[in-house]
C-alpha cells in the first residue's frame, strides 16, 4: 500500500512548491486517466494555496519590519 502523502499544510514553502511543479509537469505530460487528472489537479490546487499561504505570511512579516521605527 502507497504512503499518504503529506497534506500540504504540513510543507515547507520549498517542498510545496517542489511537489507542485512535479503535478504540473505530470498534468502536462498527460497519460493519465481521468481519475488521477482530477486527483493530481486537487492537489495541486492545495498546494498551490499552500505557498500562496507562505508567501501571504512572508508578505506580512516584511511589511511589519518595514513598519517599525528603527529608533524606537
Amino acid at each position: 500500500m502507497p504512503d499518504e502523502p503529506t497534506a500540504p499544510a504540513d510543507l515547507s514553502y520549498e517542498q510545496a512548491r517542489d511537489e507542485l511543479v512535479d503535478v504540473v509537469r505530470r498534468l502536462e505530460t498527460g497519460g493519465t486517466g481521468l481519475e488521477e487528472a482530477l486527483a493530481l489537479w486537487e492537489r495541486g490546487e492545495a498546494l498551490a494555496d499552500r505557498c500562496r499561504q507562505w508567501l501571504d505570511g512572508a508578505r506580512a512579516r516584511l511589511d511589519a519590519v518595514q513598519g517599525e521605527d528603527p529608533t524606537g
